[in-house]
């Protein structure tokens, strides 16, 4: 079964935290490898990621050169699901010419001046390029409904506007796919645990993410809302079950891949008129 038939979300989706250790896909899944060790099937695992990230930068480099269409690679999870570590793990051999890695924060005093997806327009892809949006505009109704800063009438002209505005970006060129990394809670409380203990790693973590943990659920109830509320042909929404760090590389890697694919990329054809330049 193809990555983007697997992981779709569809209109009737429901967040269960059993599907975040779920192993769909990987040398996990396939019977001659049930004699390996864990390790050994998330070494395959990762050879497997950079073998699709190379046909990915293949792709990224006829995207850039063709210049005729767009893609914008929508990541959302919970705080530790991996958005940071996605972005590195797929693009880092990537031509970064052609490339927009975007991670919004805490929107500034000028962007609550202007309505809440000002900010998020400006960074839409350009013709040739792929966007990365770690978290994106889908922050407007999960945090701002999870917190009480706007109500559900709001969330649902929300929802709407949402809608419009990837059907907007639809019709204009861009190929739009968003991918919700799903850890369960447990997962999050290992990952912040590590940070906590890891020198090294203890800037990464915000004693925010103790008080957002606390209402797991109602950040739950959001996210499933949200994907219902917007899950279009023309901006699917995808579900990675993301416990296991190399599963979900694999999986966006493949869902990435498949999307370029499909959108029938080709270097331009030679030029005519140059065939008779000669360089001295």
């Amino acid at each position: 079964m193809k990555a983007r038939s697997l992981f779709r979300a569809g209109k009737d989706f429901e967040l269960k935290e059993d599907l975040a250790g779920q192993r769909l896909l990987g040398a996990a899944t396939k019977a001659a490898n049930k004699k390996l060790t864990s390790a050994q099937c998330k070494a395959l695992d990762r050879e497997a990621t950079v073998a699709l990230t190379t046909q990915i930068a293949e792709y990224q480099s006829m995207l850039y050169a063709q210049r005729k269409k767009k893609v914008l690679l929508v990541l959302q999870g919970m705080d530790t699901s991996g958005k940071d570590g996605t972005v590195k793990s797929i693009f880092a051999n990537i031509n970064p010419m052609g490339i927009l890695a975007v991670a919004f924060k805490g929107p500034t005093d000028i962007e609550l001046a202007h309505d809440y997806l000002w900010r998020v327009h400006q960074h839409v892809p350009v013709k040739g390029e792929i966007a990365i949006f770690n978290r994106s505009h889908y922050e407007d109704v999960l945090i701002t409904r999870v917190q009480d800063m706007i109500d559900k009438p709001e969330c649902q002209r929300r929802y709407g506007h949402i809608r419009d505005f990837e059907r907007m970006l639809s019709d204009t060129g861009t190929v739009i796919l968003k991918i919700f990394l799903h850890i369960s809670k447990e997962e999050q409380r290992e990952r912040l645990q590590e940070r906590l203990d890891d020198p090294d790693r203890q800037w990464k973590f915000d004693p925010n993410d103790i008080a957002q943990r606390k209402k797991w659920d109602a950040y739950q109830r959001a996210y499933q809302t949200a994907i219902r509320e917007t899950d279009a042909n023309h901006a699917p929404w995808y579900v990675v079950p993301s416990n296991s760090k190399t599963q979900r590389n694999l999986a966006v890697a493949s869902l990435l891949l498949e999307t370029l694919q499909g959108m029938k990329l080709a270097y331009p054809p030679p030029d005519a008129k140059l065939s008779s330049f000669k360089v001295e």
